[in-house]
């Protein structure tokens, strides 16, 4: 009974089953819906492509000429600065000391300077001009006493040798009367040229050391290059600043009066477009959200693409075209470093382009071949 019946019943509904669960693996899976309708071209034309906002200044990566430990921080984020602006200082309590000894080397220097710039001081000339008048009258009274010697007419009461001892001693006098003579005038003479001349180059040195220390110290003060804004802080007070190119830029900056944006347009593309195009973007996330641009330039480098979208589909061989466009900050709610989708208006590809375009992806020629 249970062979006659049951089994060609159990066999008939797996039958069944299997027939069911074929059919219904075999109806094509609904595609998923999209989480926000996409942009729409606003030209019958275009080039598309991914593009990231920017300063127009370029997005600046600040870091210290210097490295060392962090004492003040003077920015965060949002804050607007002017080309000049202290950004953030670093450690310099070693290069003050260095500067406070060249200070004094300086002080040291101009008090030698002005020493020899007051020469001759007044009080000196007396004392000088009192030694020649000292001079001069023992000379005249040596004069004197060999003229009475002289006059003696008896030759008997005067000696030739206390006469010639009177000649000389009148020389003598009349050489430290010209000594005098001559001290007297090279005090009044003043400093020697050479000497002024050796104590400004002192000056000058002393002055540069001291000039030297406090751009030595300016330059672990950074400053911002451009009026703009601070986008990132990556720097806190008591950290350690390393200069050099780094990953994480310690402050990140750039003028936001007007925002550009990098448009990768892929290499197979790169020929449609034409300088000076139209181009619109929209705001990934709500494409109501959309404006105008203004070309600004072409950067003629083709490179490899670094901002991918996260398509299955997307080659991270690619490279890209990068194509620069403005539009005003006060266009659009939207943000530096933010992705927008942006359509070019380009020329449109007729047949012949569409088959020159299929063979030199298929490698079926080498000789260059124009649209």
């Amino acid at each position: 009974m249970v062979r006659k019946y049951f089994l060609p019943v159990v066999a008939l509904m797996g039958i069944l089953f299997a027939s069911w669960v074929v059919v219904i693996g075999g109806k094509p899976t609904p595609a998923a819906q999209p989480v926000t309708p996409p942009s729409q071209a606003p030209f019958t034309s275009f080039v598309a492509g991914a593009g990231m906002i920017e300063a127009s200044s370029e997005n600046i990566a600040i870091a210290p000429v210097l490295g060392g430990i962090v004492t003040e921080v003077f920015v965060k984020p949002g804050s607007k600065v002017k080309a000049g602006d202290a950004l953030f200082k670093i450690d310099d309590r070693s290069l003050q000391a260095q500067l406070v000894i060249r200070q004094a080397a300086l002080e040291m220097a101009r008090q030698r300077l002005a020493r020899l710039m007051g020469l001759p001081r007044p009080e000196d000339i007396p004392p000088a001009e009192a030694k020649l008048s000292e001079a001069e009258a023992a000379l005249a009274d040596a004069r004197n006493q060999l003229k009475l010697r002289e006059n003696v007419t008896d030759q008997r009461a005067v000696s030739q040798d206390e006469i010639n001892r009177l000649r000389f001693a009148v020389q003598g006098a009349e050489a430290r009367r010209d000594q005098a003579r001559t001290s007297l005038d090279l005090l009044k003479a003043g400093a020697w040229k050479p000497d002024i001349d050796i104590a400004q180059a002192e000056v000058a040195a002393a002055e540069a050391q001291v000039k030297e220390a406090q751009i030595e110290i300016e330059r672990y003060t950074t400053r911002a290059p451009v009026d703009g804004e601070i986008l990132q802080v990556k720097i806190r007070k008591g950290e350690f600043a390393q200069a050099g190119v780094l990953d994480t830029p310690l402050i990140l900056m750039g003028n936001l009066d007007r925002l550009h944006v990098r448009v990768d347009v892929d290499e197979n593309d790169a020929w449609r477009f034409k300088a000076g195009a139209s181009a619109v973007a929209f705001v990934r996330g709500n494409r109501d959200l959309k404006t105008a641009m203004d070309f600004v330039r072409i950067e003629p480098y083709v490179v490899p693409k670094r901002s991918l979208t996260g398509d299955s589909i997307e080659r991270v061989d690619t490279r890209v075209l990068q194509i620069i466009y403005a539009f005003d900050r006060s266009a659009l709610p939207v943000y530096v470093g933010q992705q927008m989708d942006v359509f070019i208006e380009a020329q449109p590809i007729g047949p012949d382009t569409r088959m020159v375009s299929a063979r030199r992806d298929s490698g079926a020629f080498a000789e260059d071949v124009h649209p």
